[in-house]
């Protein structure tokens, strides 16, 4: 079903008017931990613990139906103590033409739940995310490294992490 979204970027005195955020709020609004845009795309924080169902609400809901979760990935934050990782999910609505983002926002040595029983592309984007930054996902089918072998010690997109490399390997 289509909506009739426009392809509007949607600036901080709107955000509420977007399709997915109005949804949310809606259904689940005791997960929204906060609501941004950068360039006219709407960022959606959730709880850590609500994540997966907000990524089932907005893949399920028939007037949203974001279907392709086009990129999974993680920023660390190293100033930021209480959470230093960001886990976001880049999804796409190929009915609707629009992009959004989920983020969640993670304690190190925190699990969070698997996205892939939402998307099954989930399965090598969240390998990919624990090797380099060493967050690990409960429930995934196969919690192992993909990038680096498996004797290699560390995660190499922690800010933490070495300017010249792993010393020894």
């Amino acid at each position: 079903m289509t909506t009739g979204w426009d392809r509007q970027n949607y600036q901080s005195e709107d955000l509420e008017q977007h399709p997915a955020v109005k949804a949310l709020r809606k259904d689940h609004a005791d997960a929204i931990v906060e609501v941004g845009s950068f360039r006219g795309e709407v960022t959606v924080v959730v709880a850590p613990d609500r994540c997966v169902e907000v990524l089932t609400l907005l893949r399920d809901d028939p007037d949203l139906v974001f279907d392709f979760l086009s990129d999974l990935t993680a920023v660390h934050w190293i100033d930021r103590e209480d959470a230093p990782f960001d886990v976001v999910y880049q999804l796409y609505s190929i009915e609707n033409k629009m992009r959004f983002r989920i983020k969640t926002r993670v304690k190190d040595g925190v699990e969070v739940d698997t996205a892939y029983g939402v998307w099954r592309t989930a399965d090598w984007l969240e390998r990919e995310v624990y090797d380099m930054f060493g967050i690990r996902f409960a429930g995934h089918p196969d919690q192992r490294r993909i990038l680096n072998p498996d004797d290699f010690e560390g995660h190499p997109l922690r800010k933490e992490f070495p300017l010249g490399g792993q010393v020894r390997w």
